[in-house]
């Protein structure tokens, strides 16, 4: 019954918001990772992940698709429901898909879903000015939310394909600001995907919320990747920030672990890995 205090005698206790803005301000690096389902979670969860996402990257690595957009609510939850019975340690956080947050009561009804329903304890959406007042109404419901900018894939479409953002002067400073509008409308995390290095560093180092990064440089709080680019699944070409740990393990937990510790060890992301 009381399984949350149970769980403080574990050597490790559960991440929560409060363990993940305390990493920040020892400056100690966040290693977050996504799962998809429960026997990946518990080996993620084993491997010492701190954060795991149920990405809508699932529509790409688990069904197929050329982009995010066919991902539904439904997917998600089930996803989510099977991640949530592998996870002992890590905080898990869940994507609200393409159109699930079109408007704030939409927003909510959704992320309930996904904290009641699949078990999550932060839901991410693609944030922008546009979604100020959406975090702010769930931010009052007590919804935690980590809002996700940069290159947002929910919107390749509009954008044109997976490129880098941020490279002008302009639009850095626009993501700044938006980072800090974010970050006082609610949200507990920023990610940011696909940002020059400066520009992670520069958002990282003026939000007091910690700042995950996927492709923007090793001066933000903690990285995460793709589970099935760590472990070389995916085929094709994969993005400049993805790192192939598998190639020198023997198994996947081990490969998984090298990752964490490149990460703790800021050894991941490496200059190759960067955009400039």
């Amino acid at each position: 019954m009381y399984t949350q205090l149970e769980q403080r005698g574990m050597p490790e206790p559960p991440v929560n918001i409060a363990s993940l803005a305390k990493m920040k301000k020892e400056a100690l690096p966040i290693a977050c990772i996504t799962a998809y389902d429960a026997s990946y979670a518990a080996l993620v969860d084993h491997a010492g992940a701190d954060l795991v996402l149920v990405g809508d990257s699932l529509g790409m690595v688990i069904q197929g698709h050329d982009t995010t957009v066919p991902v539904t609510v439904n997917d998600i939850v089930y996803h989510t429901r099977a991640v949530a019975r592998g996870l002992r340690r890590a905080f898990l956080v869940a994507d609200m898909p393409f159109m699930s947050y079109a408007n704030p009561d939409q927003a909510l009804e959704n992320a309930v879903r996904l904290m009641q329903d699949g078990g999550a304890m932060m839901i991410k959406l693609e944030g922008g000015q546009g979604q100020i007042e959406i975090v702010q109404h769930l931010a009052r419901h007590d919804i935690p939310v980590c809002a996700h900018l940069g290159l947002k894939p929910q919107s390749v479409h509009k954008i044109g394909g997976f490129k880098v953002q941020g490279r002008d002067s302009e639009h850095a400073r626009e993501m700044l600001s938006t980072a800090q509008r974010l970050q006082d409308a609610g949200s507990d995390i920023v990610l940011l995907e696909c940002v020059p290095n400066e520009v992670g560093k520069s958002i990282s180092t003026a939000l007091e919320v910690p700042v995950i990064g996927i492709g923007a440089g090793p001066g933000v709080d903690g990285q995460i990747l793709v589970l099935y680019d760590i472990l070389d699944i995916t085929k094709g070409r994969t993005p400049r920030f993805v790192r192939n740990f598998q190639k020198e393990h023997n198994s996947p937990l081990a490969a998984v672990e090298a990752y964490v510790q490149a990460v703790r060890d800021r050894s991941y992301p490496a200059a190759e890995h960067c955009f400039s």
